[in-house]
């Protein structure tokens, strides 16, 4: 994704590259032979990713400060450089400053700059899944970075998924989870069947052609970003940055010109389906790292009536579940990425799971 206006921003789920204020070092790691849950293999995958800061080694010679952050669907590592993230969290003195912390934000398998379908295999690309993600992004971690712990791993969206199936499949190596606007159960319910319209879209758009499209197929990428920007709003919000009906008509118009001119029809149909098989649920008991967990009560994705949150973090060993209220401040599912909402808890979470030397 390309910068978003701040109209557009607040009613999509997908925000990209933004401002780059920290002083950041990017680079790519390859991991060969790289196997998905699938059976397919690739040769060659590619992920990218952002730091700041530098490791720092205890007095065993383990790395004590490293931080790993998790872009959601559709973004990418650059899209915690916003200034309502790294404004609040990396500046000089912040919870994460850079100074202190050795910041990890990569780009997901399909996402940003790591490797993905629209690379040249198009639908012949490997059909990974969130296991396959977090599996590629440990592998950066350890044989890439050489990290060999982690202080911290927080996640939005797909990274707040994420989060969880780290905290259960590496549950020592990590000291703390900050999972941020998602449910820890399988997709179902209205969550699915948003994704599931946005891929019948693509799919049933002739123009598609099996994923072998010369150019993007104009009817279901209309449709997906529909899906998108729906699932991406939040009424209160909404109501006060477009409060006539003109407005709304304008602010939709030019989202969906940057959705034509930005989105790869055959990403964004791997991106969705990614989570197809995503259920953390009957492992929850093995997480045994404290975990901070957000969610905001206008979010469209996972909403709060479910009471789906206050069950399952009762299987959370050292679990604790807060909800962001309802405000013409909040920004529906995007506040996630908004940290004045809950910084104050990522310091106490900080503080519980600090190590003891």
């Amino acid at each position: 994704m390309k910068l978003l206006d701040r109209a557009a921003c607040a009613l999509l789920l997908f925000c990209g590259a933004a401002h780059a204020d920290p002083v950041t070092k990017e680079s790519d790691f390859v991991v060969h032979d790289f196997k998905f849950r699938s059976g397919e293999t690739l040769p060659d995958l590619r992920l990218h990713y952002t730091t700041l800061g530098a490791p720092h080694k205890d007095r065993h010679g383990h790395v004590d400060n490293a931080v790993l952050i998790l872009h959601g669907t559709g973004g990418d590592g650059h899209q915690f450089l916003r200034p309502q993230f790294s404004g609040v969290l990396f500046a000089p003195g912040g919870l994460l400053d850079p100074a202190k912390y050795y910041l990890i934000l990569p780009d997901g398998i399909g996402h940003g700059k790591s490797s993905k379908p629209s690379d040249g295999l198009h639908a012949r690309f490997p059909h990974y899944d969130y296991d396959d993600m977090v599996a590629a992004h440990y592998a950066l971690v350890t044989k890439g970075l050489h990290v060999d712990h982690l202080r911290l791993v927080m996640g939005t969206s797909m990274g707040c998924m994420h989060s969880f199936v780290w905290g259960e499949t590496y549950p020592d190596f990590v000291d703390a989870l900050m999972p941020l606007a998602c449910l820890p159960v399988q997709i179902a319910g209205r969550n699915r069947m948003w994704r599931k319209m946005t891929i019948d879209a693509i799919r049933n758009d002739p123009a598609w052609a099996n994923g072998e499209y010369k150019d993007q197929p104009r009817a279901g990428l209309r449709t997906a970003a529909d899906m998108l920007m729906i699932a991406g709003a939040a009424p209160l919000p909404m109501q006060k940055t477009w409060p006539t009906r003109d407005a709304v008509d304008s602010g939709v118009d030019e989202a969906m010109n940057r959705y034509l001119t930005t989105l790869d029809v055959n990403d964004l149909m791997y991106q969705v389906d990614a989570s197809r098989d995503y259920d953390p649920s009957p492992k929850l008991g093995l997480i045994t790292a404290p975990v901070m967990w957000v969610n905001s009560a206008d979010d469209f994705i996972n909403p709060p009536e479910l009471g789906i949150a206050e069950k399952e973090v009762t299987e959370i060993k050292r679990g604790r579940f807060v909800l962001v209220p309802l405000s013409e401040q909040t920004h529906g599912h995007g506040t996630h990425t908004w940290a004045v909402f809950w910084k104050d808890r990522l310091e106490e979470l900080l503080k519980e799971s600090e190590p003891k030397r």
